[in-house]
């Protein structure tokens, strides 16, 4: 009985470092996964925000040193902040400020940019650059130089829950390189099933060449 008891407890334990062993694992493959989907959006947003301020140099348009002054926000918060797993709120939302900002500058008379952010941003934290994707979007297909457009972006805190909200048309001559947004879609996808794995909804819909994005995230 004695033998038999120690046996137990012995293969009590190894069960026990073994099932930590699995766990550490677990969560090393995770921290990867998420450390490659971020090092895979990244250098795609600032790679299609250079590209705009690029646009503005060669036509010597006059806010040229400004949007360089709005990427250097960017490029500081990405490179410092967006390094973390989730920052503040009011961070990120100064980031978007200053991304769709850069866009306004390229924007003709036929967009209707309607960006709104409201509700209580103080003390809340999200997953960094996880809505730039859906703007990313709205900007690469949701304009055309030719017809009139309206493009919806909102952003609203609650005490529990951070909400946003875009709309646009979709132009089919914009969409230059369509795998690309999926490829966005998928990674943001993927890491909210790592950082709020049970804690968002997401709705994405087209109709009639109209795309809307729905995303709630509990905090």
């Amino acid at each position: 009985m004695l033998v038999t008891l120690a046996m137990s407890i012995e293969l009590g334990k190894q069960w026990r470092m073994t099932e930590q062993r699995i766990t550490r694992a677990e969560a090393d493959k995770a921290n990867a996964e998420l450390s490659f989907l971020k090092a895979q959006i990244n250098p795609h947003f600032l790679f299609n925000t250079l590209n705009n301020i690029y646009s503005l140099a060669i036509s010597k348009n006059e806010y040229t040193a400004d949007s360089i002054m709005k990427l250097s926000n960017i490029m500081r918060y990405v490179t410092d902040d967006a390094t973390e797993d989730y920052v503040s709120l009011e961070d990120e939302v100064a980031c978007i400020r200053d991304y769709i900002a850069l866009q306004r500058l390229r924007l003709g008379g036929k967009v209707q940019l309607d960006f709104d952010v409201s509700g209580d941003l103080d003390h809340k934290e999200i997953a960094p650059l996880i809505l730039m994707t859906f703007i990313e979007n709205v900007f690469k297909y949701g304009i055309s130089n030719h017809e009139p457009t309206n493009i919806t972006i909102r952003i609203f805190a609650e005490q529990h829950t951070i909400t946003f909200f875009s709309r646009n048309r979709i132009f089919r001559a914009a969409a230059v390189a369509p795998e690309r947004t999926g490829i966005g879609i998928a990674n943001t996808r993927q890491r909210l099933e790592h950082l709020y794995q049970d804690r968002y909804l997401l709705n994405i819909r087209e109709e009639n060449d109209v795309y809307t994005v729905d995303l709630t995230l509990k905090v």
